[in-house]
């Protein structure tokens, strides 16, 4: 491992870049999840960022009931993201379909058919501390491979 790559992997492990999508939803967990940005949550006191580019993130954020726009848009999404990379349900919707899935409606759960997923928060909606405790949870699933080595 060369200089450079111990630096970057140094500073990559101090910091969780998470990206977030709605893949159809009430938007009851986009609220919960944008509370964990207020000073109450702050959770950039523990090094986590919120960004809208996936390419800068390593923890993606679904919510929402799996919905007929998202065939193939999501699975995209998760490809651009830079491997190591996890993803984590958020709410009832991405793990069950809930109040979303009925015979009448088009939803397809759980969203682990389509994509990876790493943890799940339950809760209709989850609140923010649960969805906080969930991404440091699934941190060192992400940085395990990029651990410096003291020579």
């Amino acid at each position: 491992m060369t200089l450079l790559q111990s630096l970057k992997n140094l500073v990559r492990s101090k910091s969780i870049h998470v990206a977030y999508v709605d893949v159809g939803s009430c938007n009851g967990c986009d609220i919960e999840v944008l509370a964990c940005l207020a000073p109450r949550y702050d959770i950039e006191q523990y090094g986590i960022y919120v960004h809208n580019n996936p390419r800068e993130a390593d923890v993606l954020l679904v919510i929402g009931a799996y919905t007929p726009g998202w065939e193939g848009k999501l699975e995209g999404l998760w490809e651009k993201i830079p491997d190591p990379k996890v993803a984590i349900a958020i709410g009832n919707c991405p793990i069950s379909g809930c109040l979303f899935a009925r015979p009448h409606t088009l939803v397809d759960p759980p969203v682990s058919k389509h994509i990876p997923i790493a943890a799940q928060v339950p809760g209709c909606p989850p609140r923010p501390t649960e969805i906080l405790s969930a991404i440091l949870a699934v941190a060192p699933t992400v940085f395990e491979d990029y651990e410096v080595r003291k020579r």
